[in-house]
């Protein structure tokens, strides 16, 4: 008999960046779960972490591993979601998957709750977690969207390093070391030197010139917001940053918007919250919104060169909002609903 009718969790990819914010997550969101399950490659397993207080052991992914699960949340890259979230699925587990695996495909849906919520409702049991620099902006503009339509989007993203997982973390952390010590550094995870230093490459260029992460940028918030005819174009900057992203977002509405109308449409949204007293210089920045859950929004003004527009500054928790908030969040919309119910439960 199933305790308090809670949930069967697995969680893949539970030692990474991600995976580890998934664990700290559903322990402070009190999420309803009768068991995890925390899944990794074979280089993982045997390690043990910590959930809710107590000790539990990582296992190697296997196809048998979502046998009972409720829930799998993925983190694991492109590769390993393709191999094994059908697999779960079959299983009977709803799939949350954090990579780029499922992300286009159009029997899939793409959802940030505070935006589209009720696409959640036609998942085939795989529900896709947008990219962590497309859902900050669409929860930042999708209110705006609503009191006046977006006719054209240009955002120039300043991304962390986190966003590239562990190995980039230790490399920024190990290559300002080599810096400060007059040494050099020699990049193994980026293209370049990251430490003091900022590149205008993240995933791989595109014929067009363009990258992956910025195509995703486009073509994700379009499917999101439901809103094929708005025009984006974004540069995507990776910064010597740990944690965080910023973005500078350019919209032009179809009538003019004064930035106090923004300022009240935003004041109201959810998941949102507005720091802008340029007086005391406050406004977001990603060493504040790191360990947060919301979107923060700033120094909001006028396009000079566009009187339908308006400036933004957009900063967010990539581990967090950005992935495994998101993605737990989009469970916590299914079980409100009544959309998930339990193994064994019945309405």
């Amino acid at each position: 008999m199933r305790e308090n009718n809670g949930y069967n969790v697995a969680i893949v990819g539970a030692t990474g960046l991600v995976g580890q914010e998934f664990i700290k997550i559903l322990g402070q969101r009190n999420f309803p779960m009768n068991s995890v399950h925390l899944l990794a490659s074979d280089r993982s397993a045997g390690r043990k972490l910590s959930v809710n207080g107590r000790e539990i052991e990582v296992q190697e992914t296997a196809p048998e591993s979502f046998e009972g699960m409720d829930i799998a949340l993925f983190s694991a890259g492109t590769e390993i979601s393709r191999h094994f979230s059908p697999m779960a699925a079959q299983s009977g587990a709803v799939v949350i998957d954090n990579s780029a695996a499922f992300r286009m495909e159009s029997t899939v849906p793409l959802v940030v709750p505070e935006v589209n919520p009720e696409d959640i409702r036609w998942h085939n049991r795989i529900i896709a977690n947008p990219n962590c620099s497309t859902i900050q902006m669409v929860v930042a503009l999708y209110p705006l969207y609503k009191a006046n339509p977006i006719k054209r989007i240009i955002v120039d993203t300043y991304q962390s390093v986190s966003g590239t997982g562990s190995p980039a973390v230790e490399e920024l952390t190990v290559q300002t070391k080599q810096v400060l010590e007059g040494q050099n550094a020699i990049p193994h995870v980026f293209p370049h030197q990251i430490a003091f230093n900022v590149l205008p490459e993240i995933d791989v260029f595109l014929d067009d010139g363009y990258t992956k992460e910025e195509w995703k940028m486009v073509e994700e918030t379009k499917k999101i917001m439901h809103a094929d005819d708005i025009a984006i174009s974004a540069t995507c900057v990776r910064v010597p940053v740990f944690t965080g992203h910023g973005e500078a977002v350019h919209v032009e509405f179809s009538r003019p918007m004064l930035p106090d109308e923004a300022q009240r449409v935003l004041a109201q949204a959810p998941g949102v919250k507005i720091l802008d007293d340029t007086a005391i210089s406050l406004y977001p920045h990603p060493w504040a919104a790191a360990g947060t859950d919301e979107v923060f929004v700033g120094r909001i003004r006028r396009d000079t060169s566009h009187p339908n527009g308006l400036v933004m500054w957009v900063v967010a928790d990539n581990l967090r909002k950005g992935a495994a908030l998101n993605a737990v969040q989009i469970a916590e919309e299914m079980i409100k609903r009544e959309w998930l119910n339990p193994r064994g439960v019945r309405k």
